[in-house]
């Protein structure tokens, strides 16, 4: 892929570790590379962005060669996303959370990606000040205020062994206590709903896009907070 410094000026359809993604593109339609990476969103309409190494980007199956008109290979994909241990319903919600924290307690952050079909939903929000373990429950709870439907068959997976041991291992809680009553109320609701603990930063790219929503709004925020501090001293 070209070298480009320019800003993008549109986007291309490709392919990420099996999933169909936008790429930033130039105005000659070649995708945009700084410092090795490319940079790609999963919806054209969603606000996040990802700037993601180059050599995991692959053509969508087959395309067009511009010389021969011939059928060109997709290149092999070098990144794998590896399955889930736990079996997914048919037709089922499935909630990826995760929630981070600068300095825990410190300013903190929840990111959660709802998956049902081809439809795909992002929040990533600043919660204030806060510990590690209650960013991964608010993740929690922010992701089920989400659903409206409670017949639909619903999968949570979180990082968080803390999250985990609360909600589906009968751990007691000592503190968070009203948070945690919260969740397990919500999740009394639903017919079929079941936490599913993941190994964290392991090569699930659903959790993988949470923890980088959870970030980006800690990062958002301070960026923002620095703007204002250096428009207060001129």
């Amino acid at each position: 892929m070209p070298e480009a410094n320019k800003k993008e000026t549109g986007w291309k359809r490709m392919q990420f570790k099996k999933n169909k993604v936008w790429v930033a593109t130039d105005k000659k339609k070649r995708p945009v590379v700084k410092n090795g990476k490319v940079l790609i969103k999963y919806q054209l309409k969603q606000d996040y962005e990802y700037w993601v190494h180059a050599q995991n980007v692959e053509p969508i199956d087959t395309e067009q060669s511009e010389k021969s008109g011939k059928k060109k290979p997709a290149q092999k994909i070098k990144g794998k996303t590896k399955p889930f241990k736990e079996p997914i319903p048919h037709g089922a919600v499935c909630i990826f959370t995760d929630g981070a924290s600068s300095g825990n307690p410190g300013p903190s952050g929840i990111g959660v990606l709802l998956k049902f079909g081809d439809h795909e939903k992002e929040i990533s929000k600043y919660i204030g000040l806060a510990t590690n373990n209650i960013a991964e429950l608010e993740a929690i709870r922010t992701g089920l205020s989400e659903l409206k439907k409670t017949d639909l068959p619903v999968r949570i997976f979180t990082d968080s062994s803390y999250s985990y041991g609360l909600l589906s291992l009968g751990w007691k809680a000592r503190k968070n206590q009203e948070l945690v009553k919260t969740i397990k109320e919500m999740a009394l609701k639903f017919k079929d709903l079941k936490f599913v603990k993941v190994k964290g930063h392991a090569g699930h790219l659903e959790n993988e896009r949470a923890d980088f929503l959870a970030t980006s709004a800690i990062k958002n925020r301070t960026k923002k907070a620095e703007g204002t501090n250096a428009e207060g001293r001129r």
